[in-house]
């Protein structure tokens, strides 16, 4: 699945009657170095995670375990949603794309590969001040 805002990338997947393996190679799976992994957990029912945009980080996202939801809108205002609910497809987030994350299953496990390290000064933490940033963008264009 793949649109100007949604991308999914099929993970490689090796199963036999023992299992399944996945397994990710940053610059080769997904399409920058990872710099910071990280994942979220024991989200109670009906909670919201996200509600935030990078300026210049990516991330790949991928439902180790269980599903949810993403609301994402990119600086041209073009809005999807999608459900993750398999270990072998990434998302993959742009920057300058605000998410939110809602509906996690019981159990489910979100894990996030990213493309730079942590820092404060790369979020955009209002959806007001992401609007005008966007807004900043198209007059750039």
């Amino acid at each position: 699945m793949s649109s100007e805002l949604l991308q999914i990338i099929d993970l490689p997947k090796i199963s036999d009657h023992r299992g399944s393996l996945t397994f990710i190679e940053g610059s080769n799976h997904i399409p920058f170095n990872i710099k910071r992994v990280y994942y979220l957990y024991g989200v109670p029912s009906g909670e919201l995670r996200g509600g935030h945009a990078h300026f210049k980080l990516q991330q790949a996202v991928i439902a180790i375990s269980g599903s949810f939801e993403f609301i994402l809108e990119n600086a041209k205002g073009q809005k999807e949603r999608v459900s993750l609910d398999s270990p072998n497809k990434a998302l993959m987030i742009s920057n300058m794309t605000w998410r939110e994350m809602a509906n996690f299953s019981a159990g489910a496990v979100c894990l996030v590969l990213a493309s730079e390290f942590y820092d404060e000064r790369d979020y955009i933490r209002s959806y007001e001040d992401f609007k005008t940033q966007a807004a900043l963008l198209k007059g750039n264009n």
